[in-house]
């Protein structure tokens, strides 16, 4: 690294935790305590007792705490006294994700309580096996998928099981954020108003991580009242946190000369590989599924120059593996075969891998909440542990590595959720409406008059129809197929090995343009594929294997029209002019045209064209905008820009500000958007828009017009603390820029944003 620069940032030294124990409460079955203590517990923690007492006496409650603070117990001893003391009672679990669930059911069979029949209902479950369940299972553990899709479409054969229902179970529940989270969240009231139907009316019990203000989140989320737990009574050990920033590479330029820092991959590969050698059991956590296969191949390459036996203790683990991919390396991982794990956040939640050293988390997860859950998953049973969070070069990263309190001192977010969206209420009506009729007896569970209005819509477009008992289904086909809960745009595109036809794996919909389009490089376990096709209509992405030299970034152009203006502010400027701060609905249209192919060291061979379609997002928006004289005009509250220097001044705010808005909201750079421009055609002034990424919106938008002048004050405060001179990936350059990162004007965006934040202030 150049002379003098010193990656390590900051050091933390986190002091242990002792643990506050109580005794068993008085009416746990002697069965269920003799099987905890089999297991290892002798003695619950405080807040397992306290979480445990609520949903016991029948009140919904949730237990915030920490990772490894033991919140499993928490519900099972409830749900356990209740099934073993009512031979008919039934319990219901759901968790984000198939691998937490398959975990939690295997803790709960652990346990060996005879009569207990806890089972899984999910995609992995074999047919055969499905009626089984249905029949016979009195602990059925599942996810919202198959909630969704599985469960309530045929509750007619769950009957049984509904009417005896005396818990719901909700783990994670803190992972339920934005669109997914709205759905999740009109779910759970689908699921309650089926209970009601058999006659149950079970009581909710929900695990989170630390969250702001847990009682609010939960009770909106599970539409009934809960109480929250979250003074956390377990044994934490001594914690170290580093804050690392990677060093800049010398002699290498980035797009438009930017200087460019050593990839946040690369360099949790070498400290990976470095905590591995020490044989530190370490989960290095990487923002996406590319950069969790190429920190693993990073590590694996260095391994290799010390003891060729290590690089097979090492592995890459993400979403889109096959079922059977993703056990093996759970298993691998938690009996010490795999001493290095890189894995996308599939690990964040839950899985009990237990005795791990280290963690490294590589790029900023996106909110507070994920990040300290992340951090959690090392330092088990009161062990001191070691977490590293590497910057990538971004915005956000850096302001974070260089103002330690922001990560270490802030208190966590609050989870955002909008079950009104109403690209969230429709299609969860029309389910609901497939599932049962709906009454107005219903309504205000989902709304109220905000259903009314949906429902009327519903009925005007043909797909409900109004009688006078309320609201009924008309197709034949039940549409829960047709919703996507998980916002992700539809079914997922396979992606197919051409030659031999072997599914290698799955992409969201949503980003399949940007990710699987011909041409890009997709990696498989270690393997390096080319796309060859891809075809959206069937839903199939045709890839060869092949290692090029290269890496590919798609290009995309994006618009944005205004539909509705929700909420707008005028703020008059001392000498004349105005900022108008303004939320509202919009159409944002973008079209992924050519991808640049580029080389490990950021240098950019070439740009190749793309023929794919366009899109079309209604989503909402929060947007300023300033009259022209303030930008161009002199003066000590104008910008004083030149009318060239404007559009790049604008570009580079905008940047800033989508990269610094997760400080304030719970999102992550990727959920978000945005668009400048000097002379919009809706506003007639330049603008400059950050937007929301799922259709309708999921509250970013709205969390950052509430956070306003906190949230531009920080995007001002990260641009001018970047020492580069012309602006560099660590503050006004994004990397999914449709533009390449050009026009940008750094010392134009810290004017601009200085007049803005001048002039709403006063």
């Amino acid at each position: 690294m150049p002379a003098g620069e010193e990656p390590l940032t900051h050091v933390a030294e986190l002091p242990e935790r002792a643990a506050r124990v109580v005794p068993w409460p008085e009416w746990t079955p002697d069965p269920v305590r003799a099987a905890f203590t089999a297991c290892g517990v002798r003695e619950p923690w405080s807040h397992q007792v306290e979480a445990a007492e609520h949903a016991h006496a029948g009140r919904s409650v949730v237990i915030a705490t920490g990772t490894a603070s033991g919140k499993s117990l928490a519900y099972q001893l409830p749900v356990l006294t209740a099934l073993t003391g009512d031979t008919r009672a039934t319990a219901l679990y759901l968790s984000p994700t198939k691998a937490l669930g398959a975990d939690q059911l295997r803790s709960v069979s652990a346990l060996d309580l005879p009569g207990v029949r806890a089972a899984s209902f999910d995609g992995d479950t074999p047919t055969a096996e499905r009626d089984w369940v249905r029949a016979h299972a009195r602990w059925v553990f599942t996810n919202p998928d198959m909630l969704h899709r599985g469960i309530l479409p045929a509750h007619g054969r769950w009957s049984m099981f509904f009417r005896r229902l005396r818990y719901v179970v909700v783990d994670e529940c803190h992972s339920y954020r934005g669109v997914f989270g709205s759905h999740v969240a009109l779910l759970l009231r689908r699921l309650r108003r089926v209970c009601r139907r058999y006659g149950a009316d079970p009581v909710f019990v929900l695990a989170s991580a630390t969250v702001s203000n847990p009682a609010a989140s939960a009770t909106r989320l599970s539409g009934v009242d809960c109480a929250a737990v979250a003074d956390d009574g377990s044994p934490r050990g001594a914690r170290t946190v580093a804050l690392w920033e990677p060093p800049l590479l010398d002699d290498v330029a980035g797009e438009n000369g930017a200087p460019v820092r050593r990839s946040a991959g690369a360099e949790s590969a070498r400290i990976l590989a470095d905590l591995v050698i020490e044989g530190a059991r370490t989960l290095a956590f990487v923002r996406s599924r590319l950069g969790a296969e190429l920190t693993s191949l990073g590590a694996k390459r260095i391994l290799a120059e010390v003891d060729a036996d290590l690089p097979d203790r090492v592995a890459a683990y993400r979403a889109g593996f096959l079922p059977e991919e993703r056990r093996a390396l759970e298993a691998a991982l938690a009996d010490g075969r795999l001493l290095g794990v890189a894995s996308t956040n599939a690990l964040e939640l839950g899985v009990d891998i237990a005795g791990l050293d280290a963690v490294v988390v590589a790029g900023y997860p996106g909110t507070l909440a994920s990040f300290w859950q992340q951090a959690g998953r090392a330092g088990r049973a009161g062990d001191g542990s070691l977490v590293v969070f590497v910057a990538r070069d971004d915005p956000l990263d850096t302001y974070l590595v260089h103002h330690p309190a922001a990560v270490l001192d802030k208190p966590v977010e609050a989870t955002v959720t909008d079950p009104g969206n109403p690209y969230v209420l429709a299609p969860q009506l029309a389910c609901a409406a497939a599932e049962l009729p709906l009454t107005a007896d219903c309504l205000p569970d989902f709304g109220g008059e905000q259903a009314r209005a949906v429902l009327d819509d519903l009925v005007a477009e043909g797909t409900l129809r109004k009688r006078p008992t309320g609201w009924y289904w008309t197709q034949r086909e039940r549409p829960h197929g047709l919703v996507d809960i998980r916002g992700s745009g539809g079914d997922q595109i396979a992606v197919v090995e051409a030659d031999s036809g072997r599914m290698l794996g799955t992409v969201n919909p949503g980003n399949a343009c940007a990710t699987v389009h011909p041409g890009a490089i997709y990696l498989h376990q270690g393997s390096s594929y080319v796309v060859d096709e891809l075809d959206l209509e069937s839903g199939l992405a045709m890839v060869h294997p092949e290692t090029p030299e290269w890496t590919t970034t798609p290009r995309e152009l994006v618009d944005i029209t205004i539909l509705d203006t929700v909420s707008e502010t005028v703020h008059p400027a001392l000498g004349g002019g105005e900022v108008r701060v303004c939320l509202g609905e919009v159409a944002v249209t973008s079209q992924v045209v050519a991808y640049l192919r580029k080389l490990p060291s950021g240098e950019v061979l070439d740009q190749i064209p793309l023929d794919l379609p366009e899109n079309t997002l209604h989503t909402r928006a929060v947007w300023y905008t300033l009259t022209e004289d303030l930008v161009t005009g002199k003066g000590l509250d104008r910008a004083g820009l030149k009318r060239s220097e404007v559009p790049g001044a604008l570009h580079a705010a905008e940047h800033a500000a989508i990269g610094l808005l997760p400080l304030f909201a719970t999102c992550d750079r990727w959920d978000i958007g945005g668009v400048s421009t000097a002379l919009h055609p809706d506003t007639e002034q330049p603008t400059v828009f950050v937007h929301d990424g799922h259709p309708g919106g999921a509250g970013f938008a709205d969390r950052g017009h509430a956070a306003l002048i906190p949230w531009l004050t920080a995007t001002r405060k990260a641009i001018a603390a970047c020492e580069c001179p012309e602006g560099c990936p660590s503050c006004v350059q994004s990397p999914k820029c449709g533009n390449g990162n050009d026009p940008l004007n750094k010392k134009g965006a810290i004017a601009v944003l200085t007049t803005v934040l001048n002039t709403i202030r006063d």
